[in-house]
């Protein structure tokens, strides 16, 4: 009798999707979930946190802007309102995710940790802490920042101070007149270095790759803006060389400043690896004036510093690890290898976002939300039309039985 309770207990938790399930609701999610609606599909999005956005509303510092203008960041079909500035805020872009999440009726499931996720018998079947959720089609939209990177760092396990990722940092203001070594010098390197020194705090930056540093703008116009338009009529090579031109004249040599520059340009280096150029919005003055430390690579942390490659050594109150993300699909995507081991499509871009046997995935094309716009459009269109065809079938089916 307990037997049989407890299969019927595990019938009911198991839930059918009637459209795609969605694992995400950041802003890959709610893309792909607004051009389904519109469409005229539904769609079950699943999200392991208490809130749409949680990279966004838990897990950045309070000054982050946009890097790039907001047309360049608009999800489909809904813009922004016009009252918003040139770099929308933190707090700006995460009201119009809500505000988008709104006006498309898009309401997740919170709390919703993905354990697993199979293709078994024709169907994705979806285990969370709750129940499994089943359908014919997965995309995945947890994205590439799902986890933070912590690096294995020699030594730093007996630091006697705190050591925070920036994914837990929130202002420079609790690092008030501290020395603090930041780990890495990409966007959120330079920012939080930024954030610090305007608190009168004492960063010392870490520089362990080479890294381009561009100009946020160039004439008034968004560099990425400027970058986009001559590509339309440019081969990239040449969009790239013009780019360095303009840094080097308007930034100045920043190989002097500990700033190395990789041997590949900047757009073909983040086609090809990911990795974005540093868009300036003011660190580069603090790093020539000293504000900012610039050193080289960690060869240990010791009790209450660090020694570097080149023989330094120096005490800290404080480290920043300012360290990236990394996807987490391999940890519960099961039977498919449709992902690498790190977590991104073996398929390269742009035909990355289809794989086999109803998988689909969105915001994986390391191109920030532009790749995203693409992907959901693609994406709500290919399930739409499976979603009409099968529709007519039991519509034909129906009437088949009524004459019947």
């Amino acid at each position: 009798m307990d037997s049989f309770k407890e299969e019927e207990s595990n019938r009911e938790k198991c839930v059918f999707a009637e459209g795609p399930i969605i694992v995400g609701a950041g802003p890959s999610g709610l893309a792909v979930s607004a051009c389904l609606k519109e469409s005229g599909v539904p769609s079950l999005i699943l999200e392991r946190s208490d809130c749409i956005a949680s990279l966004w509303q838990q897990k950045t510092y309070d000054r982050l802007k946009l890097h790039l203008p907001k047309q360049f960041c608009e999800l489909p079909l809904f813009g922004y309102p016009e009252n918003f500035p040139k770099y929308p805020s933190k707090h700006q872009f995460i009201s119009y995710l809500e505000g988008y999440a709104r006006h498309f009726g898009i309401e997740p499931k919170f709390h919703q940790v993905v354990q697993k996720a199979e293709f078994e018998f024709g169907f994705w079947r979806v285990k969370t802490q709750e129940c499994d959720y089943v359908s014919r089609w997965l995309i995945v939209a947890a994205g590439e920042n799902a986890e933070p990177v912590i690096p294995e760092i020699p030594g730093i396990e007996r630091f006697h101070g705190p050591v925070v990722h920036t994914s837990g940092y929130r202002s420079g203001s609790e690092f008030k007149n501290q020395r603090v070594l930041v780990v890495g010098c990409g966007n959120s390197g330079m920012e939080v270095s930024l954030d610090l020194s305007r608190h009168n705090a004492s960063p010392h930056m870490v520089v362990r790759n080479s890294v381009h540093v561009l100009p946020r703008e160039m004439f008034g116009v968004s560099t990425f803006g400027v970058a986009m338009s001559l590509l339309k009529w440019l081969p990239l090579g040449v969009v790239d060389k013009f780019l360095l031109l303009m840094a080097n004249l308007t930034l100045g040599n920043t190989d002097r400043l500990g700033l190395r520059r990789p041997k590949t340009g900047p757009i073909e280096l983040k086609n090809a690896t990911g990795k974005t150029p540093v868009l300036d919005v003011g660190a580069l003055s603090q790093i020539k004036s000293g504000k900012i430390k610039v050193m080289e690579g960690v060869r240990e942390i010791t009790n209450n510093g660090a020694r570097f490659l080149d023989g330094q050594e120096k005490e800290f109150d404080s480290i920043v690890l300012a360290t990236g993300y990394k996807s987490n699909v391999p940890s519960w995507l099961k039977g498919s290898d449709f992902f690498t081991e790190e977590g991104m499509p073996r398929t390269p871009f742009p035909n990355n976002w289809k794989g086999e046997n109803g998988l689909y995935t969105v915001g994986f094309t390391r191109r920030g939300l532009l790749g995203t716009v693409t992907d959901a459009a693609k994406i709500a269109s290919d399930i739409a039309d499976q979603w009409r065809t099968n529709k007519d079938c039991r519509s034909t089916k129906y009437s088949h039985g009524q004459r019947n």
